[in-house]
């Protein structure tokens, strides 16, 4: 018993783990099955086939690089618009600061099918015509809350004391927002900016409502799940985690290198 509360947290934390790769790890097993019907769902043989053809299955390869397309550009004008509105709220006071705070709560707490009927009856009373732009204006406006807050954080985290010592040694506003302020909160944008990715490549409901005849990755696999999912998208799904987990092993292994070097300068500086 001594032994068990001990380790209680670290055998919770593996079990949490283990129970949110299991389904990750049954894609990726399923990646490499040859199954014998249209539904991929039980493990038949070994094959690289889809792994060699990848783009063998009409309309998997498309979608895919549509939801990137539609991903990129989302994010990129939402961490724009969302880091001005973040250092505003953070940085200025003015007249209606609360209210903007409150609404900019307001998407990220709004069910997604609420947001995308909304959008919908909007589109088509402006007699807009649904497809890539009017994907891309939803996804612009329920990403751009995600990267207010978070680039919010990263700034209410600053210590404003470096900014004034930078002003102390007589930098001008624009060369202490290029030397200091922004190097400081570009981890905060860099962060936004990859969870705004994740959430619109990742939409479905949204981008169902709005899309029209668009047919995105997320799309292509509600569809499929009917006549059965095509193993590509199993390979693609498994290409992305891959892709994901070899970026954050990057970051963690420059990060640790930064705090050796720090801790190595410290310690020749005592």
């Amino acid at each position: 018993m001594r032994w068990l509360r001990r380790h209680l947290i670290g055998i919770i934390a593996i079990l949490v783990l283990v129970y949110l790769f299991v389904p990750i790890a049954v894609v990726g097993v399923l990646s490499f099955n040859s199954p014998v019907g249209k539904y991929n769902t039980s493990w038949n043989e070994f094959s690289i086939d889809a792994w060699t053809n990848i783009c063998g299955v009409p309309g998997v390869c498309s979608s895919f690089v549509l939801s990137i397309q539609i991903g990129l550009f989302a994010t990129l004008v939402a961490t724009i618009f969302g880091a001005m509105i973040a250092f505003a709220l953070v940085r200025y006071r003015f007249r209606g600061r609360d209210t903007t705070n409150l609404l900019i709560f307001l998407p990220m707490a709004t069910p997604e099918v609420v947001l995308g009927s909304s959008l919908l009856a909007l589109f088509l009373n402006l007699a807009f015509p649904l497809g890539f732009w009017t994907v891309l204006i939803a996804h612009i406006m329920f990403t751009i809350s995600f990267i207010v807050v978070a680039v919010k954080a990263r700034l209410q985290g600053m210590d404003p004391r470096l900014e004034e010592a930078s002003r102390d040694l007589y930098a001008n506003p624009a060369a202490t927002f290029r030397y200091v302020t922004f190097p400081l909160v570009l981890p905060g944008i860099l962060g936004a900016a990859l969870l705004g990715f994740a959430l619109s490549f990742d939409d479905f409901i949204i981008t169902f409502f709005n899309a029209g005849t668009l047919v995105t990755f997320p799309v292509y696999i509600w569809g499929a799940a009917q006549r059965g999912i095509p193993v590509q998208a199993y390979a693609l799904a498994t290409l992305v985690f891959l892709v994901a987990l070899v970026f954050v092993l990057v970051v963690q292994w420059i990060n640790h290198r930064r705090r050796r070097s720090l801790e190595a300068a410290v310690g020749i500086s005592t």
